[in-house]
């Protein structure tokens, strides 16, 4: 199964950590979109960002 992520806030004023996580699953711009395998380091990686994503299984 792949994961549809979609960044739908900004990460001006977060942490650190949290604007690498969102940069390390290729986001790069607001409602930018990435396609990404559905495993457990992805899942983490969401996990820890998800109020800045929107995500759909696609």
């Amino acid at each position: 199964m792949k994961l549809k992520i979609t960044q739908i806030r900004s990460t001006i004023g977060r942490e650190k950590r949290q604007k690498r996580t969102v940069k390390a699953l290729g986001l790069k711009k607001l409602n930018q979109t990435v396609i990404h395998d559905d495993t457990p380091s992805i899942r983490g990686m969401i996990e820890k960002v998800k109020h800045l994503l929107k995500l759909e299984e696609v």
